[in-house]
């Protein structure tokens, strides 16, 4: 069976309410990218990465430090479901999709409603790159290139 192909989206982000569940290193790349892009991010995990507290100290993201309840998807745009527990983030994606809530599972790319691309970004700039979720070291490859290519063409 072929895999359906995934639409680059571009949405505008501010004023929607992310909730990350899980505070690892996942979690940690990805709130760090979408700092820019918004004013609401929430993290929910006993313990996080020492990186994940910087960010919250420094940014737009709070971190509520105890174990996810269904309850903490109430009134969520987005969640990210990122803990080390890949039944958790399967319940946690099928009661998204209950609530009509996109959702990413970071342990299972087959329950994920979109895909997080690797970011070029420089000013009003923002290039997205996937590999639809089968190869994050190709994906990488491909955006690290296009910033070179960019950095040295003098656009970015």
């Amino acid at each position: 069976m072929s895999k359906k192909p995934f639409f680059p989206l571009y949405m505008d982000l501010s004023g929607k309410d992310i909730l990350f569940v899980g505070g690892g290193t996942i979690a940690t790349r990805r709130i760090a990218v979408l700092q820019p892009f918004t004013e609401c991010i929430t993290v929910v995990a006993p313990e996080g990465d020492g990186s994940i507290l910087a960010l919250v100290e420094d940014g737009n993201a709070s971190w509520i430090m105890r174990e996810f309840e269904m309850e903490d998807l109430e009134g969520r745009d987005i969640v990210f479901a990122a803990t080390d527990d890949k039944e958790l983030n399967a319940q946690i994606a099928a009661a998204c999709r209950k609530k009509g809530i996109p959702v990413n599972n970071a342990s299972d790319r087959e329950l994920c409603d979109f895909y997080f691309p690797g970011i070029v970004r420089q000013g009003e700039t923002v290039i997205g790159v996937s590999a639809s979720g089968d190869d994050h070291r190709k994906a990488r490859r491909v955006r690290e290139r296009i910033q070179q290519i960019l950095t040295e063409e003098g656009i970015l």
